[in-house]
């Protein structure tokens, strides 16, 4: 029978500090149980007599390991919980704002249950007044559906939305930006000029936070223009503010009409992509709520980091190679070309997932059967074939979220806005952490330059 150990007789043993123990754990060093109350840790004794004998294992140079304790997200092998939840599960059965206020306090919605974006109706979406029309609702549509079929995927909480000043001073900071600024190079800018017209930010009781988080994600989405418009302009009115969060992303990455099952891949994707637990962005914000910066700091800090090319930016560079290929037969020497220059495949292997990334596993499976006969799917496969072919790693998220904008016909650089959106859910519940703390998250240096000149 295995023997197991808690986790500060396993720290005891290894003689190291519990952060220590559990940095072994993230990097895969230690493999760690849950006991009978899950929330406990336990350790089989076995693995902790074997390392404890090979000694503390060595960090390649450059990385680091901070470890800060957490309750909203698991990565625990290949599975990945939200508060405790699969993930998977939620992303197929419940709406963006669901998993949104899971994350933020610790609860999925009971009373109306969120649902994921689809043609179903019921009584309750019977009685709802519909929404205005116009060419970003009845892109939502679909062909042969109306008002009545509009209404059934309003979203099952009340919506949410920023107030009129956010969106005008969202919408108007977009003005003088060049044509072809990518989606999350505006969101980068709509962020501190809603933050200027909340007077109230400072407030951090969880609360209001709450309430900024709701507002702040309406707004990322509300002030970018509808896809093919320049801009949108401050006071206009928006005829699908009623919709869910998914639904308003797409009439804004998307000048398509959206089929049910590619809506569904949309909102599955929001949800996988919420939160990741300490990732480089999650971090940055974590840091920035640490000492007190208020909602809207925290997500435009978060917003700096997502886009760099090794974190949510990579899904732009996906993109860009299924794109290159002009056919599923072109995709050899696409890939070819990229491998020459000694370039990555963009999109494959991730520091966490060892055995492939569960979030791309689902997010592919949904796309497949949303467009079975998608021209763009069949260079996303060729590019899946050659890979494996080569014996490379498993495709990621980030190849995922790139194969649905292709698919979709999205905006160029659609998939990091989706990611930035989603993630923005994430730094919010981070943040509520934070502010809960004891104060400034502060790592330390271990410093490497030339010794002191003065001989002391």
């Amino acid at each position: 029978m295995t023997e197991f150990l808690t986790a500060a007789q396993a720290a005891q043993r290894l003689g190291v500090k519990p952060a220590t123990l559990y940095a072994y754990v993230s990097r895969g060093v230690l493999r760690r149980d849950r006991a009978a109350d899950g929330r406990s840790s336990l350790f089989d004794s076995r693995e902790v007599e074997r390392l404890a004998r090979r000694g503390r294992p060595r960090r390649p140079v450059g990385v680091a390991d901070i470890t800060v304790e957490s309750a909203i997200t698991e990565i625990a092998g290949d599975r990945l919980r939200y508060r405790g939840l699969d993930v998977i599960r939620l992303a197929t059965s419940r709406t963006f704002e669901d998993v949104a206020e899971l994350l933020w306090t610790g609860e999925l919605p009971t009373t109306r249950p969120g649902r994921v974006p689809g043609p179903s109706r019921g009584p309750e979406a019977d009685r709802v007044p519909g929404p205005s029309r116009g060419p970003e609702a009845d892109r939502l549509a679909g062909p042969g559906r109306g008002a009545r079929a509009d209404r059934g995927r309003r979203a099952a909480q009340p919506p949410w939305r920023a107030t009129p000043a956010a969106l005008a001073a969202g919408r108007g900071a977009q003005t003088a930006l060049p044509a072809g600024t990518l989606p999350l190079e505006r969101l980068q800018v709509i962020v501190p000029a809603m933050a200027a017209t909340d007077p109230l930010r400072l407030q951090l009781d969880p609360a209001a936070v709450i309430a900024a988080g709701r507002s702040i994600i309406a707004g990322l989405v509300d002030c970018l223009p509808p896809a093919g418009q320049p801009s949108a302009a401050p006071d206009s009115d928006d005829p699908i503010s009623d919709y869910p969060i998914a639904d308003r992303l797409w009439s804004r990455l998307c000048d398509r009409r959206a089929s049910p099952a590619l809506r569904r891949a949309l909102s599955a994707a929001l949800v996988l992509l919420a939160d990741h637990e300490l990732a480089a962005s999650t971090l940055a914000a974590r840091a920035a709520a640490s000492v007190r910066a208020d909602p809207y700091a925290v997500v435009e800090t978060g917003m700096g980091a997502v886009s760099g090319a090794l974190h949510g930016g990579a899904s732009l560079g996906a993109e860009a190679l299924l794109a290159a290929a002009s056919g599923p037969a072109d995709v050899l020497r696409v890939v070819g070309e990229l491998l020459r220059r000694g370039e990555k495949v963009p999109g494959f292997g991730h520091f966490v997932y060892r055995a492939g990334d569960p979030r791309a596993v689902l997010l592919l499976d949904l796309v497949r059967r949303a467009a079975p006969k998608s021209r763009a799917l069949a260079v996303a496969e060729a590019v899946l074939a050659e890979v494996r072919h080569k014996s490379l790693p498993e495709p990621n998220i980030d190849f995922a979220i790139a194969t649905l904008v292709q698919v979709a016909g999205m905006l160029r650089g659609s998939g990091e806005t989706v990611f930035a959106v989603a993630r923005t859910a994430g730094w919010i519940a981070h943040a509520l952490e934070a502010y809960a703390g004891p104060g400034p998250l502060r790592p330390r240096a271990v410093y490497t330059g030339r010794p002191p000149v003065d001989g002391r």
